[in-house]
């Protein structure tokens, strides 16, 4: 793949014909405006003579030979994302600069690879290797590193030479708009040692304050954020290998390896990991990324490595090591108080099993199709509970974290019918005859079979929700009428749990005029 660079320089001296190329020259335009522009050449199209920002037709008219592509911004957005990920095996702390521009903060990670010239030494060969064509500039400011990448001598230079740096640079490398830029030049400023020393209030008065600011922050003046495209996590352990890896339990065996590293600095601060990532760096640059979840603060490393050796289970063929992993990155994305348990027998231990089931299955089955019942603050039955991803439970698995403590103390200190274990998903309409209007029924009919009633009891009045409630009873729901329930046995043993929505008092004329009345409902059955 030939790449088309923007930051190659001309050399006017060795212009010659497209004709004298083996392949024609590459260029890249896109719109801007009403015109086609050119905004990426290559290093043949440069010594053409052709740049970006020239326009497409001139361009042609220059060299009718050469190639022009149409920019596609959306993919090369998604390119430079992918990069800035492969870069991640340097450091955390990576931020894209559209449109070709990355940012690493490699602050206290250099010496992970002998200094801040065998990093730069080893990342651009891995970028050629890409087949791709860069420059590499640090400095102790972002728009230092950024001027001498872009419009200087890309190297390697030491905190506090940044005035050094872009005194003799054009005013571009200070990242300003292309209009300030011009209205700079108009009146003779050209270079930052142009304005590095002038007054300043007329060049904010004239030229607005971005001016003096991405001097200030070039210069060191004035703090300049990163911003990472990823979240950092607080706690990550790596591990870099001189042969690559390929063999599931290889790296199993590094993320265990990983996790007992991790253990030692949770439990040093009282944590548990909620979340884990494991980043695979592939030797040809792709990344694998996998991530598990864990339904209470975890610690053991041999619990982690089961939780991974469900995932890579589930992914089949989505892992792919290539060539092999020359680097595996285990990291805490999630992190949550977790205070030392007294070791025992009885029921922690289970619960300690039952949070080891819930987090294979959800690593294996995926976190969403695993669930547990989670108690809600309604009295209508149907709404009391939820089902919810069996991980989300809070801080532990305790049932406070799912609100059954509350649930469980309002039935001790409350005389309630007893209710059936199985409710249906929403009450069914049935038809019932009833003796009287508000009284347990005679007979129904449910799923095109019909009912004696031989035995009731009840009823058990639930107030529905009155703060919704429409002012026309034909506009109310079933959720939010009255209802009477009623625990009936039919003549063959089955026992039903029903109610009637509405009360009769509610009535109009008009509505039963329109044959609108309470109606009746199965909600569940007892065994």
């Amino acid at each position: 793949m030939r790449d088309a660079s923007a930051f190659a320089h001309s050399d006017s001296s060795s212009l010659r014909s497209a004709e004298t190329l083996s392949e024609p020259p590459l260029v890249i335009y896109g719109k801007r405006g009403n015109a086609d522009v050119l905004t990426a050449v290559d290093e043949d199209a440069e010594t053409l003579g052709l740049h970006a920002g020239m326009a497409l037709t001139q361009a042609r008219a220059m060299h009718p030979a050469i190639e022009a592509l149409e920019e596609d911004s959306q993919a090369d957005a998604a390119l430079l994302d992918n990069i800035a990920d492969w870069c991640l095996r340097y450091t955390p702390l990576v931020a894209t600069d559209p449109p070709d521009g990355l940012l690493l903060d490699i602050g206290g990670c250099a010496h992970l690879y002998g200094g801040e010239s065998e990093l730069v030494a080893d990342l651009g060969q891995r970028i050629a290797q890409a087949g791709f064509t860069y420059r590499i500039a640090i400095a102790g400011t972002i728009g230092a590193a950024y001027a001498a990448a872009h419009g200087g001598r890309p190297a390697a230079y030491d905190t506090g030479t940044e005035r050094a740096i872009l005194l003799p640079l054009p005013l571009m490398a200070l990242r300003l708009p292309p209009e300030t830029v011009a209205s700079l030049a108009r009146v003779g400023l050209k270079r930052v040692r142009d304005i590095a020393d002038l007054p300043r209030s007329p060049l904010t008065a004239r030229f607005g304050g971005d001016l003096l600011r991405q001097l200030d922050r070039a210069l060191g003046l004035e703090h300049e954020p990163l911003n990472p495209r990823l979240p950092v996590a607080p706690y990550v352990a790596e591990q870099r290998f001189h042969e690559p890896i390929g063999r599931e339990d290889d790296v199993l065996g590094t993320v265990e390896k990983l996790a007992g590293r991790l253990a030692i600095a949770l439990e040093r601060r009282g944590d548990g990991a909620r979340r884990l990532e494991l980043t695979l760096f592939r030797t040809d640059g792709a990344l694998r990324r996998i991530a598990t979840g864990c339904a209470r603060p975890l610690r053991n490393a041999q619990d982690i490595r089961a939780l991974f050796a469900e995932r890579l289970a589930a992914l089949a063929d989505e892992y792919d090591p290539g060539f092999g992993f020359d680097m595996v990155r285990l990291a805490v994305a999630v992190a949550e108080p977790a205070p030392a348990e007294q070791i025992g027998i009885g029921a922690a231990e289970d619960a300690r099993e039952l949070v080891r089931l819930v987090d294979r299955l959800s690593a294996r089955l995926g976190a969403g199709r695993v669930r547990r019942t989670v108690a809600h603050d309604s009295h209508i039955p149907e709404q009391a509970a939820a089902m919810m991803p069996a991980q989300n439970t809070g801080r532990d698995l305790h049932d406070r974290a799912l609100g059954w403590d509350a649930f469980r103390r309002h039935r001790a200190t409350t005389e309630l019918a007893p209710r059936p274990l199985r409710l249906l998903n929403q009450p069914e309409p049935i038809e019932a005859l009833a003796e009287v209007p508000d009284g347990p029924p005679l007979r129904f009919r449910w799923r095109r079979a019909q009912h004696d009633v031989i035995a009731a009891d009840g009823p058990e009045r639930i107030e529905g929700d009155w703060w919704s409630e429409p002012a026309s009873f034909a506009r109310q729901q079933p959720h939010n009428l009255t209802r009477d329930y009623f625990r009936v046995e039919d003549e063959s043993g089955h026992r039903f749990w029903l109610f009637r929505a509405g009360l009769y008092r509610d009535v109009t004329p008009h509505d039963m005029a329109q044959g609108r009345a309470p109606g009746w409902f199965v909600h569940g059955t007892f065994a």
